[in-house]
């Protein structure tokens, strides 16, 4: 069995080809870890489970979506996300995305 790399990682900042968006990274699963009913409903165009799917924070809006890995492009604008929960997970932005902030327990 070969292990499937992601393509994108935490604090990366992404467009959405087919929805026109832009967002951040907040996390990665290696393949899709939703309910049946939410792939059934929300998934229209069926793209693969077995492949990595993230959790993005949307630009422009307090929305998170989960979004599969073939609908994902690099975003290499440079310009902020624009989203109320960004202080939550990272810390500063740099050239090469966003440097998360470091969980303490």
């Amino acid at each position: 069995m070969s292990e499937i790399s992601a393509k994108f990682s935490v604090g990366q900042m992404i467009h959405h080809g087919k929805f026109d968006y832009r967002g951040v990274i907040i996390d990665v699963d290696s393949h899709f870890r939703g309910t049946e009913d939410w792939y059934d409903k929300m998934a229209i165009s069926k793209p693969p489970r077995d492949r990595p799917w993230y959790h993005v924070l949307v630009d422009g809006s307090d929305l998170r979506t989960y979004v599969a890995e073939r609908n994902l492009e690099p975003d290499y604008s440079g310009a902020p996300i624009q989203h109320p929960d960004i202080a939550e997970h990272f810390e500063d932005l740099t050239e090469t995305g966003y440097i998360s902030r470091t969980k303490m327990n």
